[in-house]
């Protein structure tokens, strides 16, 4: 074959130099043993060289860099032919720049002086800045430009693997903002990212050169600190606080500032956690934790544990309603003047097969976490009112009240109305019959709402009860503006009641207040957790109409709970304020002999006589103990008389107070006189028949005042008891005067053109299509009722009812009964009368 001609090789020259200006690459041929490299017009534009360049042996090519020429030498030298090779290499152009390249080449002969080879080079400069864009786009964050997540935990591992050598760890903070999560919902995303933006721009700002921050998510920010274990926490700690107050300062935007508030968790490598990945999560677990600690808080690994825990118990909690291992247990509330049951609270029951039962303070709070809060409540909305429809409710049906707690959770989640309506329809039960207990909380979100439903069961004949009052902070000032009928003293305030170690509290005079407070408003006041005789002797002082709690009974299962109101247990008597007391005197003194001279002395008086050698003694007894006047020594070591006297005042301050005492003390005892502490003083050695007159004028005193206490808690009471009738009238009323299709149920049976009569499972009249009312006006004045006795055979069993007929002489109908049922649950029988002709 004859060698291409000039034509021939300038076209070949210029398709080369059309390919490679189009493809942005150049080219080299290789030839001869010395493996002289002659460029290309590509490579030569490439370089920045004119074209033709001279050849130069590839071991001394001046556009290769000096470092590069021995590999490329020896690359080409130890070539395979006919086998391609590749590897990547920079060029120097003829400016002094290095142009990365990528060379594809192949040597096709080996052969001494027909030693060939061809090489393409491709410039890398487009395809490594897209390289470094993509990069720069997988370790940045969209909104902000800071470094985002993967970028975080690869900076971590690397803060890992120094630590080894560098001899001390580091520590992160995890910062959120959940400003930024508010204002997206309520202004939109472009005010979320501007207040991103400002606060990724501070954080830039406040870092040091050792300090590197990054945007984990959309509200949650990161610090790497350098940190040495031995330093301990306050070096973080301050600079953690720093970083807040650079973070919380105003934000301008737009014609409104922002004041963020931020949480700050901050944990420390190796001691948090020993990887990356943990010490970002023991930090995101410190700052779940730090709301409660002003903002900032270390890792703390019993926190952790408190987390992995309450996670599987959620879990186990998803399972059990699933598998229907929750039960319910019912606690019975007393009144406190009687002693009858007025009520029983419906309260939640877990016990895992095979494991210790769960305190409801335990897994209740995880339900309202986890939302399984809604399908929980529901459950115990419909199970309670069903096993209460079974219980002995007495000749009115209204001697007590079920008491149903509702977590705010239910009013956020689902339709309390109309799962309630369901309930009452489907167990037979009448609204009067329930008390809803109700927290604060209900109301915090969306409070118009939550208002509203609550008037709408108002309005149905539920009672209302504002539950947990008294523990944290009460809106008293609204709370005559809330639809509630009664009060519920939180169990946590009862517990302060009665205790001995803090006897001279303000407990005491804060649950008369409360109480009196609930009847000012017509609220009746339940007080709940009554564990104590001392807790239930203070309220029943401050006027406490009901309680509930282990001294009167626990939590019953529903059988016991049955049993127990079919026996219509009550209050022990001497528990109620109706008991008749018996008076009872204190004696204190720190001598034996006059405790024993005193004792003697009122023994024929009839009076239960208690003694005590020290103050600290008589206020234990007291709180124990009702006592109606106290006798106390002055001159006492440790506590003197008036003293005692003094928080006796405080904690019990109807009690009638006198002091035994020589004139040594006179001024002390004026004093306490003066101030109230002391209602009479008397001079040792004493006249017996004196001291016994005193000491009776003092107990027709007290029981002067307990008649008027009396009295007035049975008027309050009695405005409580009238204000609940005024309401359940005014929602009578309310339902009377509304249209008749709007009071009555719309049902199927209204449109037939016969008879139709709805028969409870009991036999009584509980439905009339309009057809049945228009003719047999007998029958609707018995709506609610029994049957006449002519029509009484009519009461049979629903599963007999399938093909029961029977004649109704003198009305030329015959009767028709078939099962009443509604979602699946039976509600008694129907009746239709039917022309004897189209019966038969």
């Amino acid at each position: 074959m004859s060698a291409p001609g000039p034509a021939m090789t300038a076209w070949h020259d210029d398709v080369l130099a059309r390919t490679e200006a189009l493809c942005g690459t150049g080219s080299f041929t290789l030839e001869g043993p010395d493996d002289v490299v002659v460029p290309s017009a590509g490579l030569c534009r490439l370089l920045g060289l004119p074209w033709p360049a001279a050849p130069q042996p590839i071991g001394s090519a001046t556009w290769l860099h000096p470092r590069e020429r021995p590999l490329l030498a020896r690359l080409w030298a130890h070539a395979e032919p006919g086998v391609p090779f590749e590897f990547c290499h920079g060029l120097v152009r003829a400016d002094g720049d290095v142009l990365p390249v990528l060379q594809h080449a192949v040597l096709h002969e080996a052969a001494g002086a027909l030693r060939r080879g061809t090489a393409v080079l491709r410039d890398l400069r487009a395809q490594q800045a897209a390289q470094q864009r993509l990069q720069l786009a997988e370790h940045a964050h969209p909104t902000t430009g800071l470094p985002n997540r993967r970028w975080l935990l690869q900076e971590l591992d690397v803060e890992v693997d120094a630590a080894a050598w560098r001899g001390h760890g580091f520590a992160l903070v995890s910062i959120e903002v959940p400003r930024i999560a508010e204002l997206a919902g309520s202004m939109g995303f472009a005010a979320a990212d501007a207040l991103a933006r400002s606060l990724a721009q501070r954080l830039r700002d406040a870092c040091t050169a050792r300090e590197r921050a990054a945007q984990v998510d959309g509200a949650e920010f990161a610090v790497v600190l350098a940190h040495d274990e031995a330093a301990g926490r306050e070096p973080l700690a301050r600079r953690a606080q720093a970083l807040r107050e650079v973070l919380e300062a105003a934000v301008p935007l737009g014609a409104v500032e922002v004041c963020p508030s931020v949480r700050i968790g901050i944990a420390r490598f190796p001691g948090d956690g020993v990887s990356s990945a943990q010490v970002l999560q023991a930090a995101q677990r410190a700052r779940g934790e730090a709301a409660a600690r002003l903002g900032c808080a270390f890792h703390d690994a019993q926190a952790a544990v408190r987390h992995v825990q309450a996670l599987s118990l959620e879990a186990d909690l998803r399972h059990a309603l699933a598998q229907g291992e929750l039960t319910l247990c019912f606690e019975p509330q007393a009144a406190l003047h009687s002693g009858d049951i007025t009520g029983v609270a419906a309260l939640p029951r877990w016990q895992p097969p095979g494991h210790a039962e769960w305190p409801r303070e335990v897994f209740l709070p995880v339900a309202e976490r986890s939302g399984l809060m809604g399908p929980l409540g529901d459950w115990m909305i419909r199970q309670a009112c069903a096993q209460a429809a079974r219980w002995p409710w007495g000749g009115t049906a209204t001697e007590w009240r079920l008491s149903l707690p509702l977590s705010p959770v239910q009013f956020q989640v689902g339709d309390v109305v109309a799962t309630l309506s369901a309930a009452l329809r489907d167990s037979g039960l009448k609204p009067a019959q329930l008390r809803l207990a109700v927290t604060e909380a209900a109301l915090l979100h969306d409070e118009p709402r939550v208002l509203a439903t609550l008037q709408r069961l108002r309005q149905m004949g539920i009672e209302v009860a504002l539950a947990g009052f008294g523990a944290g902070l009460s809106g008293l000032g609204r709370l005559r503006e809330w639809p509630v009928d009664a009060l519920h003293l939180d169990a946590s305030f009862v517990a302060s009641l009665g205790d001995t170690a803090n006897a001279e509290s303000a407990a005491a005079s804060l649950a008369h207040t409360l109480v009196h407070l609930g009847h000012s408003l017509r609220l009746s006041v339940l007080a709940e957790g009554v564990s104590r005789p001392g807790e239930l002797t203070a309220l029943a002082s401050a006027g406490c109409d009901t309680v509930q709690g282990p001294l009167f009974h626990g939590p019953l299962p529903a059988d016991e709970a049955a049993a127990m109101l079919a026996r219509r247990e009550r209050l022990a008597p001497e528990l109620t304020t109706s008991h008749p007391r018996q008076r009872t005197l204190l004696l204190v003194d720190d001598e034996p002999s006059m405790l024993s001279a005193l004792r003697r002395l009122f023994r024929r008086d009839g009076y239960r006589v208690l003694t005590a050698g020290s103050g600290a003694e008589g206020l234990e007894l007291m709180a124990t103990t009702d006592v109606d006047v106290i006798v106390s020594d002055q001159r006492m070591p440790g506590m003197a008389g008036v003293d005692f006297l003094r928080k006796a005042k405080e904690r019990w301050p109807e009690t009638i107070r006198m002091t035994l005492s020589g004139f040594t003390d006179l001024q002390t005892i004026i004093d306490a006189v003066n101030e109230g502490a002391v209602f009479k003083f008397l001079v040792k050695p004493w006249d017996d028949e004196r001291l016994r007159d005193h000491v009776a004028q003092a107990f027709r005193q007290k029981e002067l005042a307990d008649e008027n206490r009396r009295l007035n808690q049975l008027l309050a009471r009695a405005g409580v008891e009238q204000a609940q009738l005024a309401r359940r009238l005014s929602g009578l009323l309310n339902a009377s005067e509304a249209p008749a299709d709007e009071r009555r149920p719309s049902c199927p049976m209204d449109a037939l053109p016969v008879p139709v009569l709805g028969l409870d499972p009991h036999g009584l009249l509980a439905y009339l299509n309009a057809d049945a009312q228009q003719r047999l006006p007998e029958l609707a004045a018995c709506l609610g009722g029994v049957l006449p006795p002519a029509w009484q055979a009519l009461g049979l069993p629903a599963e007999q009812a399938d093909t029961v007929q029977m004649p109704l002489d003198g009305l030329g109908l015959r009767a028709l009964q078939r099962p009443w049922r509604e979602g699946g649950h039976s509600r008694g029988t129907w009746v239709f009368l039917l022309p004897e002709s189209f019966a038969a």
